[in-house]
């Protein structure tokens, strides 16, 4: 190999030496003065005094960083990151009163580790602070962190431009110098240079507005509280905003662009509800004297908890009372009950290292359903909280999974950690851990370790032991209980055996694929605090199983035994001999008995242990008759989970016949209650939500009376060229079935660009990805990854629906193929976008040649891309769905026939 080229440059005081290449194989003097990819703990930034100067014409930025520094042994190095920065200047001076002065300062940069060195020709001296600045410029970043580039269209058309950031996990270093490690806390004063008609916004207020010249503001904001570098937030834009002010005295406002901040009354209400709730339940005051909720127009995610800035995709915000549905207006109210939890749980305290991701996501995920309980009662956010659990469940059960808390070192691996694991299986332990602590104990645990942790970093076991300090009866381990649970990867199968009395228990790993039966690894075994109920008692029991294997007494014989009740533990349960027939004529019987989480719980369980052999899929499909009689959101809801995916596989493979018969058969079982729904916006929120999947789902799969009826809605629509008001959560239904001819089709894409249904682009976009063309398929995605009619942030969105759609999936491969540079270099490698096309467009293949094909192509990948966790995902899933199909198939049919002709 080459060594690299190097040139100096002097400027001024400081020589800069620029590195062409990677400084780590440069040779002689120049080498790099740091080989790791985290940073050295030597030097420690204690306050960042920034300023930027963002140009929304040429999309370009200046800025000048000065970072007051502590030295705690001697060195020549300043290592910190830089992310594509220019740097123009740098120096380093010594504090006030010291002797140690720096004269000379040479720059060097390692792009493979976004590092950059600051050397000095002598050694900076232990115990003495400096102060290092640096100049630099960089192009506005065109994908979706670091400082970015947005655009919208006003109603006139004009396209507008504004700047905004995203940071988390590692993208702070795109924007400025810094040390850019969550441990690494400092205070933060930001001042920005925008024009007059601009508004600069950041996490603290603005304290003054200085005019540099006639066309240039100076805008300088408060000093941070000290915090760490992804969390700084910065917005140059022409938004306008609302405002309130909540109980305790915290000004809330709403920021959006001009033409939708009739949009944003909803989001202000909860927002204010819901930080006051967090103030009383964390008893500690929201540090800050404000706290800004801003809708950028492009957003790769759905929303980010920047201190004091916290920013959001328009649909995660934005609500029209007139014309937004009853779906919509919960996701809103979810999303920002996360963010602001986010402002103790990430922000106040913070984990030492991305490892432990989790306590920040897995908190905010789990906050959400403890917040919206109490201040929207009217949501009954737990009819959801469980479909996490199982969608957590399905990933963590394959062998490519990880810990809930896990080592990672690069930018890539860090990214990947914001997954379902993190997010969902972090937030039902959580839940499972409150309800075996019980809600009070549980609070005293978390508010004590938010108290004693405030604006410093924790690892797991911190957590843990604030928890263990309030548990007053017999001994608890809670470290040791919840190191089960987090440094193991999946999660337990019960398997319960009733003998009279005696209720013996058993624990192994569940694991899909083809070794699933193997004896149980080493060392997995968990500590599960098991719940039951019975045919004789009501009253949950609990159990805390901490061995392999296990026996319960029962004071007296009972019918039946329902353990996990309400499903609040992550683990499922077989019950052996005839312990399922017994639930399943319970279920035919009298369903009402177990509340409907248990139902739900249930159509999960059996379908997860068909998977894994211990029952036949003709049993499964035996639970599932009694679903005519279902009319609660949960279990419904499951059953669709469980039984749409079987037909999509065959839909994959063309076996018309049975899956004509199994998609009757789904039809059959909600039938009668499709035929009650009102296509109109009446009844509560969980009834709202249920039309809205029901009349979806039955005019998908063309179900006459629906379709019939969604025609009419759509022709009558479209004569009154969409001035027409339909019932906001029948839409989707509507929009699906007009979306199926020509005309319909291009209908909907003119209502689509129009201003007035900006609050209807996601449904309408899913519309337009069920039609049957493939020209206008392709179109779809075609347009969806350029960003002018569709936006780009919706492309994931598109892609997805289009491998869904039977006439798309092979058109979704071809595209992910050809355009997978572009894919990365738009949405970053590891990140959860990524991971959702990847799995989205290949979890429903099911054949050989489709798992031949899929791993061909990853495997042609370079190295970093290959090793991606998702594609390890998809790869099992299809070999799963493979062995499903031969294993099942036949007997479904067999099924179908006898029970279903």
């Amino acid at each position: 190999m080459a060594a690299p080229r190097w040139e100096v440059v002097v400027l001024g005081l400081a020589s800069v030496a620029w590195c062409v290449g990677d400084a780590q194989s440069g040779g002689g003097s120049a080498q790099f003065p740091w080989d790791k990819v985290r940073l050295p703990k030597h030097v420690v930034p204690l306050h960042y005094h920034l300023l930027i100067h963002p140009n929304l014409t040429t999309l370009t930025f200046t800025g000048t960083v000065a970072i007051d520094i502590a030295v705690t042994q001697p060195t020549n190095a300043v290592v910190l990151h830089s992310k594509r920065l220019r740097v123009t200047k740098a120096a380093i001076e010594a504090g006030a009163g010291s002797t140690c002065a720096v004269r000379e300062v040479r720059v060097l940069q390692h792009p493979a580790h976004e590092q950059l060195a600051l050397l000095a020709a002598e050694p900076l001296c232990t115990g003495h602070n400096y102060t290092i600045s640096i100049q630099y410029a960089a192009n506005l970043s065109d994908s979706f962190h670091g400082f970015y580039k947005s655009t919208y269209r006003t109603q006139e058309g004009e396209l507008r431009v504004l700047a905004s950031t995203h940071f988390e996990p590692t993208s702070a270093r795109m924007a400025f110098p810094c040390f850019d490690e969550p441990a690494f806390k400092a205070m933060f004063s930001v001042k920005i240079r925008r024009e007059p008609y601009h508004l600069a916004l950041s996490n603290m207020p603005l304290v003054k507005s200085v005019n540099i010249a006639s066309w240039l503001v100076e805008d300088h904001f408060d000093t941070t509280v000290k915090m760490s570098t992804y969390l700084v937030a910065f917005i140059v834009s022409d938004f306008k905003s609302i405002s309130k002010v909540t109980s305790h005295g915290v000004k809330i406002s709403i920021y959006t662009v001009p033409e939708k901040i009739n949009q944003a009354h909803y989001a202000l209400d909860a927002a204010v509800k819901l930080l006051d709730f967090y103030e009383d339940y964390f008893s500690i005051p929201y540090p800050l004297p404000k706290q800004d909720l801003a809708a950028i127009p492009d957003f790769q995610s759905g929303a980010m908890e920047n201190w004091g800035l916290t920013t959001y995709r328009e649909s995660a915000l934005l609500y029209d009372p007139e014309k937004s549905s009853v779906s919509s207006r919960l996701w809103i109210t979810m999303v920002i009950a996360h963010e602001l939890a986010h402002q103790w749980f990430g922000n106040l305290v913070t984990m030492e290292w991305w490892n432990d991701l989790w306590l920040n996501e897995g908190f905010a995920k789990f906050m959400e359903l403890l917040s919206v309980n109490v201040t929207h009662p009217e949501l009954t956010v737990e009819d959801y909280f469980l479909r996490r659990c199982f969608d957590a469940m399905e990933v963590d059960a394959l062998n490519s999974s990880h810990p809930v808390s896990t080592p990672v070192e690069d930018p890539a691996q860090i990214l990947e950690m914001f997954d379902e694991v993190s997010y969902e299986k972090g937030s039902c332990i959580l839940n499972m851990l409150r309800d075996f602590l019980t809600a009070d104990v549980f609070k005293a645990g978390l508010v004590q370790y938010l108290q004693k942790y405030s604006y410093q970093n924790t690892k797991n076991e911190d957590l843990w032991e604030s928890l263990a300090n309030h548990w007053t009866k017999e001994t608890l381990d809670v470290k040791a209980m919840m190191d089960t649970w987090t440094l193991q990867k999946g999660f337990p199968l019960v398997t319960v055996t009733v003998r009279g009395k005696n209720v013996h228990l058993q624990q192994e790993h569940y694991k899909k694929g083809e070794d699933s039966l193997s004896p149980t690894e080493n060392g997995y075994l968990w500590h599960i605090p098991l719940t039951y109920i019975t045919s004789k008692s009501y009253t949950v029991e609990r159990f805390l199983m901490r061995t392999k294997t296990d026996v319960i007494i029962l004071p007296e014989e009972v019918e039946w035994i329902k353990f996990n009740v309400d499903m609040n533990g992550y683990y499922i349960v077989h019950y052996e001999d005839d312990g399922w027939d017994r639930l399943i004529n319970l279920l035919r019987e009298n369903h009402t008995v177990v509340s409907s989480n248990d139902r739900a719980s249930l159509i999960n369980n059996i379908f997860q242990l068909v998977r894994i052999k211990k029952l036949s899929i003709s049993k499964a499909f035996d639970l599932t008759s009694y679903m005519k009689r279902e009319t609660q959101i949960m279990p419904i809801l499951q059953g669709m989970n469980e039984l749409v995916p079987i037909y999509k596989l065959m839909e994959r493979r063309d076996m018309d016949d049975t899956e004509k018969q199994l998609k009757d058969y789904i039809v059959s079982l909600f039938k009668d209650l499709i035929d009650k729904q009102l296509w109109s916006d009446e009844g509560s929120v969980s009834e709202r939500m249920l039309r809205q999947s029901l009349l979806m789902f039955a005019c998908v799969r063309r179900y006459q009376p629906c379709v019939d009826k969604a025609e009419e809605y759509f022709s009558k629509w479209q004569k009154s060229n969409g001035t027409l008001r339909l019932p906001a959560d029948v839409k989707t239904a509507v929009y699906t079935v007009g979306a199926q001819t020509s005309e319909g089709w291009d209908f909907l894409l003119s209502k689509y660009q129009h201003h007035s249904f900006s609050v209807d682009k996601d449904k309408i976009a899913s519309a337009l990805s069920l039609t049957r063309n493939k020209e206008k398929l392709q179109w779809l995605m075609d347009e969806g990854l350029r960003g002018d009619i569709i936006k780009t942030q919706d492309f994931p969105y598109i892609i997805v629906s289009v491998a869904r759609n039977p006439s798309g999936y092979h058109l979704a491969w071809t595209f992910l193929k050809e355009n997978w540079e572009k894919l990365i270099e738009k949405f970053e490698l590891g990140s959860s976008s990524i991971a959702g096309i990847v799995t989205g467009v290949t979890n429903q293949y099911s054949t050989r040649p489709q798992l031949a094909q899929v791993k061909e192509f990853f495997s042609s990948l370079e190295e970093k891309s290959a090793q991606l966790r998702c594609i390890q995902q998809a790869i099992e899933t299809i070999e799963d769905n493979i062995q499903w199909m031969d294993r099942y198939f036949e007997e479904i049919k067999t099924w179908l026939q006898k029970n279903h002709s």
